[in-house]
């Protein structure tokens, strides 16, 4: 019996950089904050909860529009424009559109950021979600013996 490996091109081989990777990374559990929040606002109605949702949606904006920036670098030099990353890099842009709209929302009034802001908070995070988990797993693909 044989066994046969199925190996990734060469160019999905190369590792994420540290930082994007944290940039990335640390988005995930900022977006994640932001709808456990909105999720205690709305059932408890202490405007504390909005508070906390406001400043983790604006660390989860200003780190997911650097790891943006960094997206579109890699996009616009030679080595980033496979399929993955373009799909990935929309999904970023996708995620940051929403989470500064989610922030102006948060900008409201207390009674005046549900439901949108709830709605828009779970959109941003599973955009998010995929974007990262589709840059993270980038090399990760493929069968082994």
């Amino acid at each position: 019996m044989t066994a046969t490996t199925f190996d990734p091109p060469r160019a999905a081989q190369r590792p994420l950089h540290p930082l994007r990777a944290l940039l990335l990374a640390g988005s995930v559990p900022l977006f994640l904050g932001v709808v456990l929040n909105d999720v205690a606002y709305a059932s408890s109605d202490q405007v504390q909860w909005k508070n906390f949702a406001s400043w983790l949606n604006a660390a989860a904006v200003v780190l997911s529009g650097l790891a943006l920036l960094w997206s579109a670098i890699a996009l616009i030099s030679a080595s980033g424009r496979s399929r993955r990353a373009m799909v990935s890099g929309a999904l970023l842009l996708a995620a940051w559109v929403i989470g500064f709209v989610n922030s102006l929302v948060h900008a409201k009034d207390a009674g005046a950021t549900l439901p949108e802001g709830l709605v828009l908070a779970v959109l941003a995070f599973v955009l998010i979600t995929a974007a990262s988990w589709l840059d993270l797993d980038a090399g990760r693909w493929g069968a082994r013996p």
